[in-house]
C-alpha cells in the first residue's frame, strides 16, 4: 500500500512491526518536518540558480516607471509642443484679463497694444506694415557663420559653413595652385629685373 503496509490478511505481530517502524520513522523526520514548516519557498529559474524575487520586483517597478515617464513625455510631444506652450500662454493672458478691472479706459496700454496689432479689412497701411515687418525680420535673420581658427585659403575665397569641424581633408589641390601662382610671379619678376638691371 501507499503508507508502506502489507495490504490482505497479516498477522498481528507483523502489523505490530510494521506500526513500529512506521512510529520510528515519523520519529526520525519529526525535526525535518518542523523545518520545513517555517521555511520560506526557494523560487529557482531554467538553470536551477536561485530566484531574488523581491529583487525582481524593484526592477520590474523601476521599468513601468520608466516606461509610464516615456510614455507620458510621447504623449506630450503626440499633442504638439507648440500647442501646448500657446495654451499655456492662453491661460496666463485670461488670468491676467482676470485681474483686471472690468471698466477699461483710453489709456489702457493693453488695450491700445492688442487694437494696433490688429488687422482690418480695407486697411490702406496693412501693406506698408507687412512688408516693413517682413524686411525686418529679413534683416534679423542671418545665416550662421563658421567660428574658428582661420580656414586654409582656396581659389574661390569661399569661407566655410558653420558646422566644419576645422580639419582640412583636401588633397593638397588648393596648396600646390597657390604654389604655382607664387612661383610664377617670382619668375616673372625676376625676369623683368633682370632684363631692367643694365639700365
Amino acid at each position: 500500500m501507499s503508507s508502506g503496509v502489507k495490504a490482505g490478511l497479516v498477522s498481528a505481530d507483523v502489523l505490530r512491526r510494521e506500526q513500529q517502524e512506521l512510529r520510528r520513522h515519523e520519529r526520525n523526520n519529526k525535526h525535518l518536518e518542523e523545518e520545513s514548516r517555517y521555511s520560506e519557498t526557494v523560487f529557482r529559474d531554467k538553470s536551477g540558480r536561485k530566484r531574488d524575487l523581491a529583487q525582481e520586483q524593484l526592477e520590474q517597478r523601476q521599468k513601468a516607471e520608466a516606461q509610464s515617464k516615456r510614455d507620458e513625455q510621447y504623449a506630450k510631444w503626440g499633442k504638439g509642443l507648440a500647442q501646448g506652450r500657446q495654451q499655456q500662454q492662453n491661460v496666463e493672458d485670461a488670468i491676467k484679463e482676470m485681474q483686471k478691472p472690468l471698466a477699461r479706459y483710453i489709456d489702457d496700454q493693453d488695450l491700445d497694444r492688442m487694437l494696433r496689432e490688429q488687422e482690418r479689412e480695407g486697411d490702406p497701411m496693412a501693406e506698408f506694415i507687412k512688408k516693413r515687418k517682413a524686411k525686418e525680420n529679413k534683416e534679423k535673420k542671418e545665416k550662421p557663420r563658421y567660428n574658428g581658427p582661420a580656414p586654409p585659403l582656396n581659389r574661390f575665397n569661399i569661407w566655410p559653413g558653420h558646422r566644419w569641424d576645422g580639419v582640412d581633408r583636401s588633397n593638397g589641390f588648393e596648396q600646390q595652385r597657390f604654389a604655382r601662382i607664387a612661383n610664377k610671379k617670382a619668375v616673372q619678376e625676376l625676369a623683368y629685373k633682370w632684363s631692367v638691371e643694365d639700365m
